[in-house]
């Protein structure tokens, strides 16, 4: 069993934000759209919010917060990662395609691309 690849994520007890340098090829707009999906997430829900391939090259949103954190809201969480997948979908699709082309080391297929 493999570990996931975390993309990104943010936390809001610390604060901060991650990306993973691994995905530096990245465009600066996909970049800085992710940046603004994590943080803005945090700063609704509260919590820790990660965006992770699995080792099939899915892209998963996973969500955490501290078992003593009264604030976050658990609901609104579900809601919210709901939402970001329709609203984003596009963008996480191609990000899929991205991993397994680039990391995976897959060949482009056209199964991968939903017209």
């Amino acid at each position: 069993m493999s570990e996931n690849t975390v993309l990104c994520g943010a936390n809001a007890y610390e604060k901060k934000y991650y990306f993973n340098e691994k995905f530096n090829k990245l465009p600066d707009s996909i970049k800085d759209e992710l940046h603004i999906i994590c943080v803005l997430f945090t700063e609704e829900i509260g919590g820790v919010i990660t965006f992770e391939y699995d080792s099939e090259g899915s892209l998963n949103i996973k969500t955490d917060a501290n078992e003593d954190d009264l604030l976050y809201d658990e609901i609104g969480s579900g809601l919210l990662v709901k939402e970001i997948l329709r609203k984003k979908q596009e963008l996480f699709e191609s990000l899929e395609v991205y991993y397994k082309v680039a990391f995976l080391g897959l060949k482009l297929d056209e199964e991968w691309i939903e017209s």
